[in-house]
């Protein structure tokens, strides 16, 4: 591949000790081998911290920042962003794993293609990091208007070409900050092109499962009225097709 651009990968973290390191080694185990991992922990009160400064040691290439107070998972992912290097921006959870060719798959597809915004396939796993057996599948390419009704890109698939869409910067709600941020992007008149291939497995994790749905739900609802300015009627439509396909996704 040509001038083997740079690509930052953006891990926010709290509390996760339990996965973050799986997290990183798929990182590492990439086969495109020119990234920045930046990690910046919220706070934690677990090992996470431990963690990472364990694998910061080994390799040049990740780098971190520890908050004092916890501020949440927008100003987090922002500060990953502020430290960020590269041209090529990657997302990825600290519970989440990339399949090792993730990342050189996704920058040739964009770079052949000369596209900003990407996302694909994901699998799911569970806590323990087995396979469920089950593939989320891209939808094609979206614009705004398909994705506000269905929310169907999964944050850890994504890569953004800033020098195409220009900065990333992370609207500030509690959960659903990453469907605002893509919101933005396609605000700016670009598309979300699909990879149709798994490149991510997606953690599933019990504790707190449906009291995050519930939290997620409010918050979407408050990304479509006060972040989209979506009008009542419009707004009801939009997350109840939401609501409909992310009931079809988990049967």
């Amino acid at each position: 591949m040509e001038n083997q651009p740079l690509v930052s990968v953006i891990m926010p973290c709290y509390n996760m000790a339990s996965y973050i390191s799986d997290s990183i080694k798929s990182v590492i185990s990439q086969t495109y081998p020119h990234w920045e991992l930046l990690i910046v922990d919220d706070a934690s009160s677990d090992e996470t911290v431990d963690i990472i400064k364990s694998y910061a040691q080994s390799d040049a290439r990740i780098r971190f920042a520890i908050k004092k107070l916890n501020s949440g998972i927008a100003d987090t992912r922002n500060q990953c962003l502020q430290m960020a290097q590269g041209q090529f921006l990657a997302f990825l959870d600290a519970d989440d794993i990339w399949h090792p060719e993730k990342l050189e798959k996704q920058l040739r597809f964009m770079t052949e293609k000369n596209v900003g915004f990407t996302y694909s396939t994901y699998d799911w796993i569970d806590e323990d990091g087995n396979t469920l057996n089950r593939f989320i599948n891209t939808i094609g390419n979206l614009d705004y208007e398909t994705y506000l009704r269905n929310t169907i890109i999964g944050c850890s698939t994504v890569m953004v070409n800033k020098s195409i869409t220009g900065d990333v910067v992370v609207p500030k709600f509690r959960t659903s900050e990453d469907t605002a941020t893509w919101l933005d992007i396609f605000k700016n008149g670009y598309l979300a092109y699909a990879i149709d291939e798994p490149l991510v497995s997606y953690r599933i994790r019990r504790k707190s499962a449906s009291s995050n749905k519930i939290k997620a739900s409010i918050d979407l609802w408050k990304v479509y009225r006060r972040h989209e300015k979506l009008p009542f009627f419009k707004a009801v439509c939009c997350f109840s097709s939401y609501a409909f396909h992310a009931i079809k996704k988990r049967l």
